[in-house]
């Protein structure tokens, strides 16, 4: 019988898998821990503000709750005290008391306005020799002191000239580190939400034209201008006449007798940010100098610099100016420049020019500044440790967190928003156009 069933033919060898190739694991690569730091050093610079003490004070405390050990100099007026070697150890006593500087206003340790980028001026005053580089004789001071980071408080000016001498030691290899604090009452440094010390600066030229608005009943026809000092102080202005017109809502009045709340109220609001027609606002004040007898005025002390000094420069006169470049204000005089020409549009008897931020800037910080200081100084200290640089603040860039905003960010002169609504709402309640 035939067989039927076919041979199964066999199935080809499979061909061994090819092997897989592996990359070898790179082993992680251990990141450094930052150099420890055993010796910082506090400046302030600039002019004064209300947080200068208070976060000198709030340093050292944060430096005392992290780590006693780390040793804290304090160079004397600013960066002119780092050139010339100036300083001072913060002993045991300071140490043990350091919060007690909340109380007061002004610098402990003093303020200058030097630009270490500007040769020609400290070698003019002394602080450097003829072919030194400034800045290099301040790296130098910072080596032979021991310095492991350097705690720049100042304004915009201080940390622009913190920023040139970290570039200026990063590029140089000193293994130092500058950790900056913002202080303006001008409140206008990118990209940092608030300064330290604006917001008491207000308050205490909102309290400062309280009692020089009285001036008011000296004389008939009195045209009172308060100047608000600041080279961009736009934001300072409105919140201090902000201010003023809250504590000004509290006051009792006694029309019966002429004592009304017009003759205390605000009647004009300057900033540098907003123009304005000079002779439709004469028109407009002159009918409140009519009515009331008097007129106030808020004028940023940065308001119509430009003009003053074209006007200066056009009678031959020379515009004095700092160290960085700025118009020297006090030399400027824009707060006389409007009682002139505001005094005799209006008919005014007499004028009346008042500063108040040599009271405002000095004062001591209030609560709210003093909640934010703290923050920042804490903020300043934990960064010093782990070796980030930068100006510690709110960032605007960043959701308005506390950070080290890199130096390369960091400029003044941020304009005020006169299309806020806490402005046009100013200008609306005294009947100012905006």
């Amino acid at each position: 019988m035939a067989n039927n069933t076919a041979k199964k033919a066999k199935a080809p060898a499979k061909k061994p898998a090819a092997a897989k190739k592996t990359t070898p694991t790179k082993a992680p690569v251990a990141k450094s821990a930052p150099k420890k730091v055993k010796k910082v050093a506090i400046l302030t610079a600039g002019g004064l503000a209300p947080c200068l003490s208070s976060a000198i004070g709030c340093l050292i405390h944060e430096y005392n709750k992290v780590d006693p050990k780390i040793e804290i100099i304090c160079y004397l007026d600013g960066y002119k005290g780092l050139l010339l070697g100036d300083s001072v150890k913060v002993d045991k006593n300071t140490r043990a008391h350091a919060l007690d500087l909340l109380k007061f206003g002004g610098s402990a340790i003093g303020n200058s306005r030097v630009k270490l980028t500007n040769v020609k001026d400290c070698v003019k005053r002394g602080l450097v020799k003829e072919g030194q580089d400034p800045q290099k004789v301040a790296a130098d001071q910072l080596v032979k002191d021991g310095v492991d980071v350097l705690h720049t408080i100042g304004g915009d000016d201080t940390n622009t000239a913190a920023a040139d001498l970290a570039a200026f030691l990063k590029a140089n290899n000193y293994d130092l580190t500058v950790v900056g604090l913002p202080k303006t009452i001008d409140n206008d440094v990118y990209p940092i939400k608030q300064s330290l010390g604006a917001w008491t600066a207000a308050e205490n030229g909102a309290t400062y034209f309280a009692n020089v608005v009285a001036e008011h009943s000296a004389n008939p026809r009195m045209l009172i201008v308060h100047e608000v000092m600041g080279r961009n102080c736009g934001w300072l202005t409105a919140a201090t006449a902000i201010a003023y017109r809250k504590m000004l809502a509290t006051m009792p009045f006694f029309p019966g007798l002429g004592f009304t709340k017009a003759q205390r109220d605000i009647h004009a609001v300057y900033v540098p940010e907003a123009a304005f027609n000079a002779k439709k606002e004469a028109a407009r004040l002159k009918k409140v100098m009519d009515t009331c007898g008097n007129v106030n005025i808020f004028v940023s002390e940065g308001a119509c610099v430009k003009t003053i000094i074209k006007e200066m420069e056009a009678r031959g006169e020379e515009i004095p100016r700092d160290a960085f470049g700025h118009p020297r204000l006090d030399k400027v005089n824009v707060g006389n420049w409007f009682a002139k020409q505001f005094g005799e549009m209006l008919g005014a008897e007499k004028t009346l020019v008042q500063k108040s931020g040599y009271y405002s800037r000095a004062a001591a910080p209030i609560e709210r500044d003093i909640e934010l200081i703290k923050k920042c100084a804490a903020a300043a200290v934990k960064c010093a440790l782990a070796r980030q640089g930068g100006v510690i603040g709110q960032d605007e860039n960043k959701g308005c967190v506390i950070r080290a905003c890199e130096f390369e960010r960091i400029k003044g002169g941020k304009p005020y928003d006169v299309k806020s609504k806490e402005f046009t709402s100013l200008l609306k309640a005294i009947g100012q156009p905006a």
